[in-house]
């Protein structure tokens, strides 16, 4: 807020009137002071900004409810001003009628918080066309800060605004060019608005760019796993365009459909599927974008075929299973056999070992009497 002081023009009584400047939002209530100085019981007088009186020395002198003397003494005149309009902005004069005439002017200004932006599209967005976004905030006050993102990330930040009517509710104005992709459609832009008289953290957001005509993509459907004689077969033709296509063509390459084959909404079905139902399956969509196509490949099994190419991989698996085992049963066997050799061989060392003392001792007894031995003994 903002005082203003006002004083006498000469005057020797040295009455003084204070004013206040208010900020308030639309819809809102205003509180309108007057202070005095030295008042003296003079009179004192509210005009609103058309210079009408509102109050004459406290008594109401226009009849609009909206605005209340709530306060009425020596140094305070307070009127609030209920339900603001942008109408109602400008200066209030407080003015004190003495032998010198002193006035001040409390300045109002009505804030408008932006309403939701609308975006606007300059013609039909086309697949990989350059697409004009306008994104227009009608009525704001002050102007709002308008920016662009695209995935998260801001990709312009510019604006421009423009005085409307004859109370000066500004539009905010931001233009992006970029070119139409197809994941963009239906919600790849929004704008959203920054106003200093919205709530903390508020902000508002709209506009997507929709409806962006492209060319169509096609994708086959199709059932998992080995198909055997007899199976029921079913493809489903998805199809995606902006237009999206009328009709959806099945085809067999080089070779025209099964007379069995039912046709209906993008699905193909063979009711019991043989072997001559082999082949490549086709599946066709076009707009007036483009043309876009889909195959698979059919390979109908024999019943025999399909046991053996089910058994064959455990079968594999089994027998590299044995293979493991037959190996670490025959490393176990050769350690086995190395080791009993081994200990073999030590026990036949001793035993021939022992046999030597024992021959030794035999003939020492046999020669017992030869003088240039002496007499041993051995335990056996």
């Amino acid at each position: 807020m903002l005082f203003f002081w006002g004083g006498g023009g000469g005057g020797s009584d040295g009455q003084i009137v204070q004013a206040e400047n208010v900020t308030v939002v639309e819809g809102g209530t205003a509180e309108i002071n007057c202070k005095l100085h030295n008042y003296d019981h003079s009179i004192v007088v509210i005009q609103n900004p058309s210079r009408q009186t509102l109050f004459f020395n406290g008594t109401r002198a226009l009849k609009d409810e909206r605005f209340q003397l709530v306060t009425f003494t020596q140094r305070l005149v307070k009127i609030v001003l209920n339900d603001v309009k942008v109408e109602d902005e400008g200066g209030y004069f407080c003015q004190l009628y003495t032998d010198d005439t002193h006035h001040q002017v409390a300045t109002l200004t009505v804030a408008v918080p932006p309403e939701n932006p609308l975006v606007e599209v300059k013609e039909q967005a086309v697949e990989g066309s350059e697409a004009e976004l306008t994104c227009i905030v009608e009525r704001t006050k002050p102007p709002a800060t308008l920016r662009w993102f695209r995935d998260r990330k801001e990709i312009i930040d510019c604006g421009d605004s423009q005085g409307l009517g004859n109370f000066k509710i500004e539009a905010a104005c931001l233009t992006v060019s970029l070119c139409a992709c197809r994941q963009e459609n239906g919600g790849l832009t929004l704008s959203l608005f920054i106003h200093p008289w919205l709530p903390s953290g508020h902000s508002a957001s709209t506009g997507h760019l929709n409806d962006v005509l492209n060319s169509p993509t096609v994708k086959i459907q199709h059932p998992g796993g080995v198909l055997r004689e007899g199976d029921l077969f079913i493809l489903t033709c998805s199809v995606k365009g902006n237009p999206q296509p009328a009709e959806v063509i099945w085809k067999r390459l080089n070779d025209s459909l099964p007379d069995r084959v039912e046709v209906q909404d993008g699905t193909l079905t063979i009711p019991s599927l043989n072997t001559w139902d082999n082949g490549t399956y086709i599946c066709e969509a076009e707009n007036e974008y483009g043309a876009a196509s889909d195959q698979y490949v059919l390979v109908v099994y024999d019943p025999g075929a399909i046991i053996e190419a089910q058994t064959s991989v455990p079968y594999a698996i089994i027998g590299g299973i044995l293979a493991v085992l037959v190996f670490a049963v025959i490393c176990i066997l050769t350690v086995m056999v190395w080791c009993s050799v081994r200990q073999k061989g030590s026990y036949l060392t001793h035993e021939a070992s022992g046999l030597d003392e024992h021959g030794e001792a035999r003939e020492a007894f046999l020669n017992g009497s030869e003088p240039h031995k002496k007499k041993e003994e051995f335990f056996i």
